[in-house]
């Protein structure tokens, strides 16, 4: 049986009107959603969500304050249930190879726009504007998808 993570529970409680399974099912989907990280994110949260690790432990083994281990966790679980990257891979068929590497690093990654154009040696310009079509396109299959769940309650 996998280690839920005392702290994520404790969170879901604090930060919004949520029941214990909706906590539960928040635990799973951040759990699945690690596949998507690479390096060090994924080994802070395989630490914290797997292995039940406490920030303290980790920091210790980091040689950092807590503090630091908490916001970056904090980081990367906000990252993960954000869902805008997951949006682009439904809608794969829409973005080029590019656009879907841009939506991972800016979505998932964390990294600013200026650091994706300096990695990719293209502009930052270019690097906004397919960001912004991203966004319409996520923005519009969200509209979709509400539309569909609103017919069908009828």
């Amino acid at each position: 049986m996998q280690v839920v993570n005392i702290t994520i529970m404790l969170d879901c409680y604090q930060t919004s009107n949520i029941n214990k399974n909706e906590c539960y099912d928040i635990t799973d989907l951040l759990r699945h959603r690690i596949k998507l990280l690479n390096g060090e994110d994924k080994l802070l949260m395989i630490m914290y969500l797997e292995k039940g690790n406490s920030f303290r432990q980790m920091a210790k083994l980091a040689g950092v304050h807590e503090t630091i281990i908490a916001r970056r966790i904090h980081k990367i679980t906000t990252r993960l249930l954000n869902g805008e990257y997951i949006t682009c891979l439904r809608n794969g068929k829409k973005f080029s190879a590019i656009e879907l590497a841009i939506a991972r690093e800016y979505f998932l990654i964390g990294l600013s726009m200026r650091e994706i154009a300096r990695k990719r040696q293209i502009t930052y310009y270019q690097v906004r504007k397919i960001l912004k079509k991203i966004r319409q396109i996520n923005s519009a299959n969200r509209q979709l998808v509400l539309r569909s769940n609103s017919q069908s309650s009828i």
